[in-house]
């Protein structure tokens, strides 16, 4: 008996002679498996979730000051620097790499940035001819290696800090957040050579440069001296202003329609090609709660939150809210939706695996860290803005800490291969919470650095047994 050939262009057949499973699953079912999934040590972003809801509901009971619309705003601004640090941060992590120097280098992302708006563009009068050609060379130098390497947006970002530096661009707030972006990217470029081909420990490349970068802020800045930045309306803003009514719902519909259509496509795309997908059902609930809750979010961020509303008028979304989101947005499709997210999940779960398939592993290494110290650049614009200054300290004490603490209490493992941008955002909410809530009631730094260790400790715990319990159930 002859077989019947299979045709190609008959999806069925194709289907078939590739094994891909079609199952379909009611709602029971999916809930079911999801369940299963957690007791099998697939936690995820569930422990801080809950964490986020006791400790809301906690600091709602202890303060009435808590849960009022302008603390809630204020809340983001001052957790919206190290959450994005997080953010850039969660890239290294997932190599199962660490950058200690994260948060002294946005000290000098932060610094050079304004002392080049005080000093309207006059770096070479104000850093002297040593400092300002070693910033030079460095540039060049990180231009080189990302050219090497093949990091076209290192290379690019590396050399506008060379155009900006020897041209003299006079003061202009938009430059001076493209100056202190570059420099990161810089530093990233330094940073990610020595790990990736000079083959230094991650932990030893940055907990050396953290303090030769805090050196640095200290030579820009001067031992207690401090750079204001308050006179810059735009740069004052980024963490202090609020679009307006209109733009903050244009900003909802762009957002949450923009969520509703990814997800709602990608999910009726794997059902028309056969694949396994979620019950419409839930997908279903889970746009319209998502949708639902921005409105509702937006609608209260709209009302006039000001102490004194006979004197002020505060309202709309805060400018830190969809900074954060475009991050959040484009970071997440590079890291779930490119060939590049899908190397970086592979160096991190095993390297040389990734090697073995093709992967060209020191430049993935190196190109997180371009990554992370780019991203820590925008943190530093936006803790700046907050305090409308910068100082001798900037990016030094704890912003380090809570940064990684805010990507390892999100869910990111600190041994690589698992995590999601997303786990930065939520984490940098929990300890943002913390903070606030703890500084509502009255207690001094003690306390905090206390409570925020014992958080972190818990969220290392939770991620080392859940890896051994996911190991154990394979």
């Amino acid at each position: 008996m002859t077989e019947t050939p299979i045709k190609p262009s008959d999806p069925d057949a194709a289907i078939t002679d590739f094994g891909i499973d079609t199952t379909s699953r009611s709602s029971s079912e999916a809930i079911g498996d999801y369940f299963r999934r957690l007791r099998g040590g697939e936690l995820g972003a569930v422990p801080a979730l809950l964490g986020l809801l006791v400790l809301v509901l906690v600091f709602t009971g202890l303060s009435d000051s808590f849960l009022t619309l302008n603390n809630i705003a204020n809340l983001f601004a001052q957790g919206g620097g190290q959450t994005i640090i997080a953010m850039g941060i969660v890239p290294v992590l997932l190599l199962g790499e660490i950058d200690l120097s994260a948060g002294t280098a946005s000290g000098v992302c932060a610094s050079v940035m304004a002392l080049h708006f005080t000093q309207n563009g006059n770096l070479l009068g104000q850093l002297g001819s040593p400092l300002f050609y070693g910033f030079v060379i460095g540039a060049a130098v990180a231009v080189a290696l990302c050219v090497w390497m093949r990091i076209w947006i290192g290379a690019a970002l590396s050399a506008g800090m060379i155009l900006i530096f020897l041209l003299g661009i006079p003061a202009n707030p938009w430059i001076e957040m493209l100056l202190a972006v570059c420099i990161g990217a810089v530093i990233g470029s330094l940073t990610g050579a020595l790990v990736a081909k000079i083959g230094i420990p991650a932990f030893v490349v940055t907990l050396a440069l953290f303090i030769a970068w805090y050196g640095v802020v200290l030579a820009l800045v001067g031992q207690g001296g401090t750079i204001p930045i308050r006179d810059s309306q735009v740069l004052f803003d980024v963490a202090n202003g609020n679009l307006n009514i209109v733009g903050s719902w244009i900003m909802f519909v762009l957002a949450g329609g923009g969520y509703a259509g990814v997800v709602l496509f990608r999910h009726f795309s794997r059902l028309r090609h056969g694949l396994v997908a979620q019950p419409t059902t839930l997908i279903t609930v889970k746009v319209a709660a998502v949708v639902v809750l921005g409105a509702v979010a937006t609608y209260l961020l709209c009302v006039n939150r000001s102490p004194n509303p006979n004197l002020t008028t505060i309202e709309g979304i805060p400018y830190v809210i969809p900074i954060i989101l475009v991050l959040l947005v484009v970071g997440t499709f590079v890291l779930d939706r490119t060939r590049y997210g899908r190397h970086v999940y592979a160096v991190g779960g095993n390297k040389e695996a990734a090697r073995r398939a093709g992967v060209k592993v020191d430049k993935i290494r190196m190109s997180v860290f371009v990554i992370c110290s780019s991203v820590a650049a925008i943190g530093a614009i936006v803790y700046s803005s907050k305090v409308g200054s910068v100082d001798g300290n900037a990016g030094n004490g704890n912003t380090l800490l809570f940064a990684v603490g805010a990507a390892v209490i999100g869910g990111t493992s600190l041994f690589g291969g698992r995590g999601r941008l997303r786990d930065a955002v939520i984490g940098g909410l929990v300890l943002a919470t913390v903070q606030n809530g703890l500084g509502l009631l009255g207690y001094q730094a003690d306390t905090v650095n206390i409570t925020t260790g014992l958080v972190l400790l818990v969220a290392a715990a939770v991620d080392a047994l859940s890896r051994r319990r996911a190991a154990a159930a394979r």
